[in-house]
Formats: C-alpha cells, structure tokens, sequence
C-alpha cells in the first residue's frame, strides 16, 4: 500500500497523479443565495412600510383630498362698473322734450298718445309716423331711442310706458328722445305705476352675487 493511499481504504484506492480525491460534499451555494435574496426583500417591504407611515402621519397620503370636508363656494356681489351707491335722479317731465311716433299700423295713435304725454308736463317736439328703420319693427310697448346726451330723458320718459326699452345711439346728438310707439302698447302707465317704475330707475337693484368655489388645498409636484 502507498503511503499516498488513505487510511481505512486498505488499499483499493490509490492516488495518482498530483490531486487528491474529494473527500468533502460540495457547498451548496444555491441555498445561500436563496437566502440572500430573500432577506433583501424582507428589508424592501419593511423599508416601504416605514414610508407609507411617514407619508401618513404627515398628512401627505393619496386620500387626504378624497377624506376632506368638501370646501363651500364663496358669494360675493359683482361690482357694477356704473354703480356708484347713490340714486340717479331723473328728470322732471318738464325737463324731457320728445317726439311721439307710431310704429304701428293703427292711424291716429300717435297723436293721441303725445296728447296724453303733453297733458303730464312733457314737452312734445313733434308726432308722427315711425322712420322706416322702426316701422312696423316695434313689437314690444315701446322703444325709446336717446343719445348719451339724453340717457336721463329716456329713462323718464320709458317709467311712463311700462315694458318699454330704452336704446342710446352713440350718433345722435342732443337731449331729444323718440318715443317709438309699439304693436304691444294699449295706454301709458298709471301715475302710481309711473311713480313705481322711476323709483325703480332711479335705484337699480344690487347685483347678483358670484359663487365661486375655492381651490381644495394647494398641489404637490411628484
């Protein structure tokens, strides 16, 4: 037996060459990394929990805006760009020089109309039939035609016919108003509806307020 020959073979193995044989099992390296990657994970998952309770405890999770009280809208009033607090005076009828004209088919309206106006102090200028522009044209009770120059007028004029409207033609000069005469027109209005319409012309109502919902909270760039 050589002396290279391990103890207890009794011989049956020889060495040879320059190796010895294994006499070990190999390592199993495979359980290791096995191992290996899942403590890794166990350290992610642990890690991301510990962020979430961050996020949570300082108030930054995905469900704070979905959890919040949902915010009330704000009113406020619009400010009339003419509205200055005081009531617009208008003129008295004395005050007031217009034109009657018919816009309508019915004959002899026109006078008996200015007749009526003359009777409540206005002054009438002059009646007539309606230029073609408004001819026929005129469906509402009355339309009162003014310059800037003659808004006042106009709106005294318009708180003696009720549903009447009032347009002021940039290009007309002077403080004359047309009273165009419509097809819905019966009779001018009653001194207490008169009297009614110009305090509602001399004190136009507030306007109507603006809701606006605020924003919920401010936003958070990822």
């Amino acid at each position: 037996m050589s002396m290279l020959t391990p103890s207890g073979m009794g011989g049956k193995y020889r060495v040879t060459g320059n190796s010895y044989p294994r006499m070990r099992p190999p390592k199993r390296r495979g359980r290791f990394v096995t191992v290996l990657i899942a403590a890794v994970v166990v350290l992610g998952l642990f890690g991301w929990g510990a962020l979430q309770l961050f996020h949570v405890f300082n108030g930054d999770d995905n469900d704070s805006k979905a959890n919040a009280a949902p915010s009330r809208p704000s009113c406020a009033p619009t400010p009339s760009p003419t509205a200055t607090g005081k009531p617009k005076p208008l003129p008295q009828p004395t005050q007031v020089t217009m034109n009657v004209l018919n816009a309508t088919t019915r004959g002899g309206l026109a006078k008996s109309t200015a007749d009526q106006f003359a009777s409540r102090g206005f002054k009438v200028e002059r009646f007539g039939n309606a230029p073609d522009p408004y001819n026929a044209k005129v469906t509402q009770s009355a339309l009162i035609v003014a310059g800037p120059a003659g808004e006042a007028a106009a709106r005294e004029a318009g708180t003696q016919v009720l549903g009447s409207t009032v347009k002021i033609d940039p290009r007309r000069k002077g403080t004359t108003v047309d009273v165009m005469i419509g097809s819905a027109f019966a009779k001018l209005s009653t001194p207490t509806q008169a009297a009614a319409a110009r305090v509602t012309a001399e004190n136009p109502p507030p306007p109507k307020p603006v809701c606006t919902t605020p924003s919920t909270g401010p936003t958070h760039k990822s």
